[in-house]
């Protein structure tokens, strides 16, 4: 068996990297991980990522093929925090019964749809922190 995974990155493609980086930065106030010019990777967790890089070629709009689920516990938080900064909500906060979760959605700029989302289920491992 080889070595374990120590870390997770999930890189997308962007046409607009300054509207995407401005969305992760301030408005979900993500801390820059990495710079590396035509892609810029936040730091999620301690030791989950996201990555995005600047393409002619990304999908415009990427639609419903790609949700980013950022786990919290404070969903209805952010939905104001979302709000007060002028981001439009997808959906509303709500609790989704058959998957025993409380969420909500958003789109970033470049069309991918972000999920703020708690788990309702005790079945679900909690953060190590």
């Amino acid at each position: 068996m080889p070595g374990p995974i120590v870390q997770q990155v999930t890189f997308l493609a962007t046409r607009d990297l300054a509207a995407t980086a401005a969305f992760y930065e301030r408005v979900l106030g993500l801390p820059l991980a990495l710079d590396q010019g035509v892609c810029r990777i936040y730091r999620v967790t301690a030791e989950a990522f996201v990555g995005f890089c600047q393409s002619a070629e990304a999908p415009e709009p990427p639609g419903n093929t790609v949700t980013l689920t950022l786990v919290t516990d404070d969903v209805d938080g952010w939905a104001e925090r979302l709000r007060g900064l002028g981001v439009a909500l997808e959906k509303e906060p709500q609790l989704n019964p058959r998957f025993a979760i409380y969420h909500c959605f958003v789109r970033d700029p470049s069309g991918y749809l972000i999920e703020m989302q708690r788990f309702e289920d005790p079945r679900w491992p909690a953060a190590v922190r």
